[in-house]
């Protein structure tokens, strides 16, 4: 075959990529090029680390914001390992209807079910006023660091069950089976069979719902309020009140690098675990 129709061949195999790098290109690279370019200069657009180096005066918001993600992500694993393991052992309509009941919440805006959380835990909202109808003493959770959490779990858990329910769904029978047959109970074959075998959605699961929540600043705007600033708060007032496009792109290249960094660590110990090492 010719040199010149094997390029043929290479380029007409890589048109099928030429829309998804055009798109990289307009909405990630341009983008992230801009934040880097007003990080690294000054109004004038002179050369400065000084956008850099204020994000120092933040770090008591920034570990803030690295605490309830860390919190959040840990109940999502509490509570979605149990219903995707759940979710992989049922047939039929009853699956079917635990999807949706799982996917639900989705389909629907994500201002909306922020808002909706917002009328629930106000001092007057739907919790309160049960509270009162059983006669049990009304709780103050709206705008608070309480509040935030359950926002954040509620909004991010479909994130960690379904790569988690994937994983488990990928685990044959047999395996379990011959656990059996080894004279393994139950919750044997559930931490030493199982449970490492799926590690590669548990850590899918953190990543989706970790970077999300440390970098989230709507759901710590309507539920939180001026009490509960994360770092995501601080820059959007900077961008959209203060108009400081520089010191806002400084703080996102500070968010971006603790970002990267825990999306390194965990694709590390994704390969270190790889889902198949046994306790």
């Amino acid at each position: 075959m010719k040199k010149s129709d094997k390029k043929k061949r290479s380029l007409l195999g890589a048109l099928p990529a030429v829309p998804y790098v055009v798109w990289m290109v307009l909405f990630i690279a341009i983008p992230l090029g801009m934040v880097a370019f007003f990080a690294l200069t000054d109004p004038q657009g002179q050369f400065t680390l000084e956008n850099i180096a204020r994000g120092g005066e933040h770090m008591s918001v920034l570990l803030r914001s690295i605490k309830l993600a860390t919190i959040a992500t840990i109940l999502c694993i509490i509570i979605a390992y149990p219903l995707a393991y759940i979710l992989s052992r049922k047939q039929g309509f009853q699956k079917q209807t635990l999807f949706v009941m799982v996917m639900l919440p989705m389909w629907m805006n994500f201002l909306l079910r922020t808002m909706a959380w917002q009328l629930i835990l106000s001092n007057n909202g739907v919790l309160n006023t049960l509270l009162g109808f059983l006669h049990l003493p009304k709780v103050h959770i709206i705008y608070t660091f309480q509040a935030v959490l359950i926002g954040m779990v509620y909004d991010f858990l479909p994130f960690m069950i379904l790569p988690i329910y994937n994983s488990l769904s990928s685990i044959g029978n047999d395996v379990v089976e011959a656990g059996k047959d080894l004279g393994a109970g139950y919750f044997t074959i559930l931490r030493k069979i199982i449970f490492p075998l799926s590690l590669p959605g548990v850590i899918s699961g953190i990543t989706m719902v970790f970077v999300p929540s440390m970098t989230s600043f709507v759901i710590s705007n309507i539920l939180g309020g001026s009490n509960t600033l994360l770092i995501g708060n601080i820059i959007e007032q900077e961008f959209t009140y203060n108009f400081n496009w520089n010191l806002g792109s400084g703080l996102s290249f500070v968010l971006l690098v603790f970002t990267l960094i825990s999306m390194g660590l965990m694709s590390v110990f994704d390969k270190s675990e790889g889902g198949t090492n046994i306790w």
